[in-house]
């Protein structure tokens, strides 16, 4: 009985390094194909970006919530927010 436990904590231990080895490599190919991967393609703008003035009020209401919610979750500061806020409202 005591050799069947030694093998199944070799066989055990030995599945678990071929694991962890096979985790680094895959680790280490995608670093390195990261490295030699072209940066992604920027989009081209169609045309000027909307002024706030053209947005209509439903529009602004929607991204004013946007803005809202992203000062709560602690993305923006307080002056972000506020800066933001004028630029929608166009004042």
């Amino acid at each position: 009985m005591p050799r069947m436990l030694r093998r199944a904590a070799v066989l055990g231990a030995t599945a678990h390094v071929a694991s962890n080895r096979g985790a680094a490599k895959a680790q280490a190919a995608q670093q390195q194909e990261a490295l030699t991967a072209p940066p992604p393609a920027v989009p081209e703008q169609a045309g000027p970006p909307v002024a706030a003035a053209e947005a209509s009020p439903a529009d602004a209401y929607d991204e004013l919530m946007k803005l809202k919610g992203l000062l709560d979750a602690g993305v923006l500061t307080q002056a972000e927010f506020d800066a933001q806020k004028q630029r929608i409202l166009g004042s």
